[in-house]
């Protein structure tokens, strides 16, 4: 079997002229993966680091000049291949998304404020891995937390009116979001607030409450 000749052509990226150095060598197995496994790993590597290693056939028409002349274009291209992958990966903040979990926040307001714990529960996940976080105490499970708002607010006065604010809401994925807020109550002889985290989930069912991180403010002295 005839092995052909290839080049390896190792050099820095600050001065491509002086330091490519082509090694005529004849391919290994392990040369050939190398080369299969270029786009995958050195471009990478490219990215993270100063040094880039090409393997290409050796062509004797060309002159090294012209492939080093044709570097830089083969980079730029890459780069922005590598680019538009990423953009492509993240995800996009659908309107339709982002108003349906404000529309959930919107709803248990006004559940709340009619006096309506269950109704404001139906924002959260029916499920037993449903999270809340409060101060030093974590409840698990949709009973169990709302459970927690009965015993914690049992009368109107308790209650109070309550008002979501200045919500930030970030899409993690299509079917994921989190959104950072400000919750206060209108109460008669005080006025508790502070501010929330929580993680939505697009179930079958729409977007619920999956883990709810609240934290209330330094009551003045």
């Amino acid at each position: 079997m005839q092995r052909s000749r290839c080049t390896v052509l190792s050099g820095s990226m600050g001065d491509a002229i002086r330091f490519m150095k082509p090694v005529n060598v004849f391919p290994s197995v392990e040369t050939i993966l190398h080369c299969l496994g270029w786009m995958r790993q050195s471009l990478v590597a490219y990215c993270r680091l100063p040094i880039l290693q090409l393997i290409r056939p050796s062509n004797p028409g060309r002159t090294r000049a012209g492939r080093i002349r044709r570097l830089p274009r083969a980079i730029a291209t890459t780069c922005c291949m590598l680019m538009a992958a990423n953009a492509s990966a993240l995800p996009a903040q659908e309107p339709n998304a982002v108003a349906d979990i404000r529309s959930v926040l919107q709803s248990q307001q006004e559940a709340w404020n009619r006096g309506d714990i269950d109704g404001f529960m139906n924002g959260y996940s029916r499920s037993a891995s449903t999270v809340f976080v409060s101060e030093d105490s974590v409840k698990r499970g949709w009973e169990n937390v709302r459970e927690r708002y009965r015993e914690k607010y049992a009368d109107r006065a308790k209650m109070g009116t309550l008002i979501f604010s200045d919500a930030e809401v970030t899409l993690l994925a299509s079917d994921a979001a989190v959104v950072l807020g400000r919750w206060s109550l209108q109460r008669a002889k005080d006025h508790p607030h502070g501010r929330f985290t929580l993680i939505f989930k697009r179930l079958p069912e729409g977007w619920r409450i999956v883990h709810d991180h609240t934290s209330a403010a330094a009551k003045p002295k």
